[in-house]
């Protein structure tokens, strides 16, 4: 999963927002997704104005807080006292997408490197390859619009070379 996961990232990143950028994920709805046969529960985590946090497994609400950490761009959130909070790099954030990697070198530790949360609305339509192809198609759609541009332009100035003999 994180392998296939981590190669999309690199090429969709600089389509991405900014964790400063609130209004992406604030208020909304958002379905964690995982890349695993055996995950069939319906997570939903909220990201609310007054920092509170909430997650939400099959009904089960539990509260918590975030912060966005602006000095470091990161995001931590925590649930109760009782257990750890967790530190997130943002890796990708669209109104779509909102895929945080989990701080650490969780790759060597055999633990999960990516919070994968899609919109709820999106998400409940999809499976996880489906989720990754949608995520892969940023990149491709947003390729193809810049060639068409370049090509026009090219097209244009070809045109205007001919026309100026």
């Amino acid at each position: 999963m994180d392998d296939s996961l981590r190669a999309i990232l690199k090429v969709v990143r600089p389509l991405s927002e900014d964790l400063r950028e609130e209004k992406f994920y604030l208020n909304k709805p958002w379905l964690e997704f995982r890349d695993d046969e055996n995950f069939h529960d319906s997570i939903l985590h909220f990201f609310n104005e007054e920092n509170e946090y909430l997650r939400s497994t099959n009904g089960d609400v539990e509260v918590g807080e975030w912060r966005y950490l602006s000095s470091s761009n990161k995001l931590m959130v925590s649930l109760d006292e009782e257990e750890p909070s967790e530190l997130y790099d943002l890796a990708f954030l669209d109104p779509e997408f909102f895929i945080l990697s989990k701080h650490g070198d969780n790759k060597k530790l055999g633990r999960p490197e990516y919070l994968v949360l899609l919109h709820e609305r999106v998400g409940k339509k999809l499976v996880w390859r489906e989720a990754l192809e949608k995520l892969f198609n940023k990149y491709r759609n947003n390729n193809s619009f810049l060639i068409t541009v370049t090509l026009i332009i090219l097209a244009l100035i070809a045109l205007v070379v001919l026309l100026s003999y």
